[in-house]
């Protein structure tokens, strides 16, 4: 059984992979990305993932980028954070920002499995009930460990 105290510190992602009800499977990020997730001691959370190679903006900057190039650059990074807690294997991630404002104030919890090579992997189900739902799985390394 995990405790808040297992996770502290930063994790590096290793892989993320959504099964769909309906058997498809997707790796949303491609099958290189990198990221973070952070957990730290007074129980503030953040996480960060992202296509590894993401194109530049070439009609623009942040602001006035073309719409295409941004709707691009949103599909190709997650962030979130705020604050979290354990309990028993469910780690809950309490959302106070987010890029997706309908997870802002909400509650996302993952279920906290401990891998022999000394990974973790968590794993959630998504919009349950809709044509969408899917089981997700990302693995993560402690960043400077060995696994």
């Amino acid at each position: 059984m995990a405790t808040a105290k297992d996770l502290i510190g930063r994790w590096d992602i290793v892989s993320w992979e959504q099964v769909f009800d309906d058997g498809r499977r997707e790796l949303p990020m491609g099958d290189k990305l990198h990221g973070f997730i952070r957990y730290t001691e007074d129980g503030d959370m953040m996480c960060m993932l992202a296509r590894a190679e993401r194109p530049n903006f070439t009609s623009g900057g942040q602001w006035n980028a073309s719409d295409e190039e941004k709707a691009r650059a949103y599909t190709s990074m997650l962030a979130y954070g705020g604050r979290f807690s354990v309990d028993g294997d469910v780690v809950s991630h309490r959302v106070n920002i987010s890029m997706f404002p309908n997870w802002v104030g909400g509650e996302q919890k993952r279920r906290l499995v401990r891998n022999d090579d000394g990974t973790i992997a968590l794993t959630a189900r998504m919009e349950e009930g809709t044509p969408q739902a899917r089981t997700v799985r990302l693995v993560w390394r402690k960043a400077g460990g060995e696994a």
